[in-house]
């Protein structure tokens, strides 16, 4: 059998489908689909709207068909989508009820108005298409650096075209003082990828902590091939920068490999982030050498770490202040950005004068809670008690060891505490009633009277008020706004209990109510899986 001969109208359509696909980079099928699709429009146009109507183009050959569709129903309604059984085997003795039969027609001639129609589908449908295609790139590509022209920039929004598409640096996520011409090369940081109503948009950041990351990547060898890691980065866009690094291998120097010969590495950084000053500071798993790392240059004294509200406290030599807080506090916003922990900063005398002030709060304590002389109060807070509880409870022996105490007067103290601890004890008790905290919430394990009544004026009274809580209306939570952070109190935020501990507590209220199992111990799960 001879090959068909391929008219030139034909070969035209599929020389124009190729090309529409190879410029917008989609599938000549989706082309092709478009084609039909506008013909079908056509062709309804022509034969009625009403009809079912359906466009094959051949994609070898290029030949269009145009077909009917006329559903096979024993009783027909509808003239012009319906066809009767008789009817049908006639043409097709296998058809049957619920078939379509394809009752080929005629090709049109597009007149003027039909063949801008399909003009707008096909540029639609194309478009369509185009779009997905570059979401579908770019979304898997996030978290990446990209290279791109400036196009034009909007109301200091800059527009990039990527080649395969377009992005966008918006005015937020450029450096300060930075400015663009259309035809500048520009280098950022792929931070999201949206779809959206006028198709899918690229944002791209030059001032995202994670490009300062990714340049690093690119200048140092050792961070590409994952010898040296970066940890942390911190930025104050356009003006400074800490960057924390570590080594897997040890006889590699992370923060030698980051700075490059005479700094050659570095300053190839700096330059694209238009001389912003990077600071490269060696990470430690110890949290205070970390944190001393990351206030260099000023000189720390001392540091005490609170880790359950991951707060430090950075005690540095009076002239040393002003270094270690910076220009409009950026050194120590750097660093706590950089550690994740709240850095507080005080002197050697402001250090000295709150530990004067809490010194005198433990011996009017005790002076209060044991009716004792200043002299006893004063040598009790002296020797590290803080305290009633403390005194109360510990060994006899801790007490009467103290120069110029004995065992008796450790018995009397002790028993003096114990004493003011149970009218305590009795006076919360009464203000619980008072507040109208359920005796239920007494039964739990690790409740203290003084929780019961922190519990109450927070409007905790029941067990089931209390299984409906989150740690964090307990504890409290600390919320970052900017570089700022922003203490909210929770109803234990005046005692002394620890997030495990609120937790455990609301889990034990959850349990009481049935809304969780009890816990299984390790011991309990191994004699069942024994049993």
């Amino acid at each position: 059998m001879a090959e068909p001969v391929v008219s030139a109208n034909r070969l035209e359509l599929l020389q124009i489908a190729d090309a529409v696909a190879r410029e917008k980079v989609i599938d000549k099928s989706i082309v092709l689909q478009a084609m039909e699709e506008a013909i079908t429009r056509a062709a309804k146009a022509r034969y009625g709207a009403e009809n079912e109507i359906r466009a094959e183009i051949d994609p070898k050959s290029g030949e269009i068909r145009l077909n009917r569709l006329l559903l096979v129903s024993e009783k027909v309604e509808n003239e012009a989508t319906e066809i009767s059984l008789v009817e049908a085997n006639r043409r097709n003795p296998a058809a049957t009820v619920g078939d379509f039969i394809a009752e080929p027609l005629p090709p049109i001639d597009f007149g003027r108005i039909a063949a801008q129609n399909a003009k707008q589908v096909i540029v639609q449908k194309v478009r369509d298409a185009e779009r997905e295609r570059m979401y579908d790139e770019f979304k898997d590509r996030i978290g990446q650096i990209v290279n791109g022209t400036v196009k034009r920039v909007e109301y200091g929004n800059v527009i990039v075209d990527l080649g395969r598409g377009e992005a966008i640096v918006r005015r937020d996520e450029a450096l300060p003082r930075e400015t663009f011409r259309p035809g500048d090369r520009v280098r950022a940081y792929v931070f999201d990828v949206r779809r959206e109503q006028r198709g899918p948009q690229i944002f791209l950041s030059r001032t995202h902590p994670e490009f300062m990351s990714k340049l690093f990547g690119q200048e140092v060898p050792e961070i590409y091939d994952g010898v040296v890691e970066v940890v942390s980065v911190s930025r104050d866009p356009g003006s400074r920068a800490n960057i924390a690094v570590r080594s897997k291998d040890g006889s590699i120097d992370p923060v030698g490999a980051c700075v490059g010969m005479r700094g050659s590495r570095v300053q190839a950084v700096v330059n694209e982030l238009q001389g912003e000053k990077i600071d490269i500071i060696q990470w430690s798993p110890d949290v205070a050498t970390f944190v001393v790392n990351a206030l260099a240059p000023a000189e720390v004294a001392k540091v005490v770490l609170d880790e359950e509200a991951e707060r430090i406290e950075v005690v540095v030599p009076d002239d040393q202040l002003s270094l270690a807080i910076g220009r409009r506090g950026q050194n120590v916003r750097l660093a706590s950005q950089l550690t994740g922990w709240d850095i507080d900063i005080m002197t050697e005398a402001e250090e000295s004068e709150r530990r004067q002030k809490e010194f005198v709060a433990r011996t009017a304590r005790f002076i209060e809670a044991l009716d004792v002389d200043e002299t006893l109060a004063q040598l009790l807070a002296s020797e590290g008690f803080d305290t009633v509880e403390e005194i109360a409870y510990v060994e006899l022996n801790d007490i009467a060891s103290i120069d110029g105490l004995d065992e008796q007067t450790g018995e009397e103290l002790q028993n003096r505490a114990r004493e003011y601890l149970d009218r305590v004890s009795k006076e919360q008790d009464a203000r619980r009633i008072e507040l109208g905290v359920s005796d239920e919430l007494k039964d739990l394990e690790g409740v203290s009277a003084a929780m019961l009544v922190a519990l109450g004026e927070a409007g905790i009274k029941t067990m089931e008020d209390l299984a409906d809580c989150a740690t964090d209306d307990l504890t409290g939570w600390t919320e970052r706004k900017g570089t700022e952070s922003v203490k909210h109190k929770g109803a234990f935020s005046g005692l002394e209990v620890s997030g495990a501990e609120a937790e455990a507590l609301i889990m034990a209220a959850r349990v009481k109510m049935g809304w969780i199992e009890p816990a299984v111990e390790p011991e309990e799960a191994v004699a069942e899986a024994e049993a």
